[in-house]
């Protein structure tokens, strides 16, 4: 009876202790999930505000009830935006830069990153410290020598001083890309490499044909950090390009109302209240982030699967 009774204490006991271990993982976890929530939101904040703005009519913008839910979808708004940023004509411009400078960014890094992982020279450990020295050098602080440098390269009011130093690894984040690359080639394995040389393969054809390859996250990681930064650039263009054709996407954001009012048709919309300045914004905005996000949004699996590997993240 005492063991019986000894076992049914027991069983109680750990019954009891189940119930509390249960309550503290389940009272953590929703502080857990309450904490995710609340960053969650904290960041998407912006966004939902852009997405939900875009689709108010001048009616819900000017009602301070209409928070988060308009009275109706506005969609208005995307076609003034789309007519007044002109939107073909410059997202050409910004394919244009954004394509060729990722280009640039990829091959360059690349090459100079595959130089600092592999070979040995005096003052390697120098020279790549001043590589990453560039990435936290203020953009503010340089611009100015660099645009009288491209001026005097007769570049001025074109899209060359966007592009063309990105091939020579010079981009105002080429340090950061070349970073990471190096990073991943120092994880490679040198036996993939010796393997190539005894089966007669060159520096170049093994650079070509062993690393690159086997460099598919790295690539993917700068190709997304490259891509969004060459096309939401603003500041860079602004100081290179004067011409009004020649202007990017995010340039072209900041002047569609004055697009707007200087337009033949500015006072025919005006009065039938088509238009309302903060939705129309809100609207060009998202027109101009989407091709951006939709990229991203392909590559999102690639893009983290190859920060881990190259080592940005624990």
């Amino acid at each position: 009876m005492n063991q019986i009774t000894d076992i049914n204490k027991t069983s109680k006991m750990l019954k009891t202790g189940m119930r509390k271990a249960r309550i503290g993982i389940s009272r953590s976890h929703i502080l857990t999930y309450f904490l995710l929530i609340c960053l969650s939101f904290l960041f998407l904040y912006p966004f939902l505000f852009l997405l939900i703005t875009s689709v108010k009519s001048p009616k819900d913008l000017q009602d301070i009830t209409v928070n988060w839910v308009p009275t109706t979808l506005y969609i208005k708004n995307y076609a003034v935006a789309y007519e007044y940023l002109y939107y073909f004509k410059f997202l050409k411009n910004s394919l244009v830069v954004t394509v060729l400078s990722v280009l640039g960014n990829l091959i360059s890094s690349s090459m100079i990153a595959y130089g600092f992982s592999r070979y040995h020279f005096r003052g390697r450990n120098l020279l790549f410290m001043l590589v990453i020295l560039t990435v936290i050098i203020p953009v503010q602080t340089i611009i100015i020598p660099m645009s009288i440098q491209y001026s005097n390269l007769g570049w001025a009011n074109s899209l060359l001083p966007l592009i063309v130093p990105n091939f020579f690894g010079f981009g105002l984040r080429g340090g950061l890309y070349v970073f990471i690359f190096r990073q991943f080639y120092t994880g490679l394995p040198l036996e993939l490499e010796e393997a190539a040389q005894i089966d007669g393969c060159g520096a170049a054809r093994t650079y070509l044909r062993i690393i690159l390859p086997n460099a598919k996250p790295a690539i993917t990681v700068n190709l997304i950090l490259s891509m969004v930064w060459h096309w939401n650039d603003y500041y860079e263009p602004i100081f290179y390009i004067t011409s009004s054709d020649k202007r990017l996407l995010p340039q072209v954001l900041t002047s569609i109302v004055h697009n707007i009012n200087n337009s033949a048709g500015a006072a025919e919309i005006a009065n039938q209240e088509v238009v309302f300045t903060l939705g129309v914004l809100m609207a060009g905005a998202v027109l101009v982030l989407m091709p951006i996000v939709l990229v991203f949004l392909l590559l999102q699996k690639q893009f983290m699967e190859g920060v881990e590997r190259t080592g940005l993240v624990g």
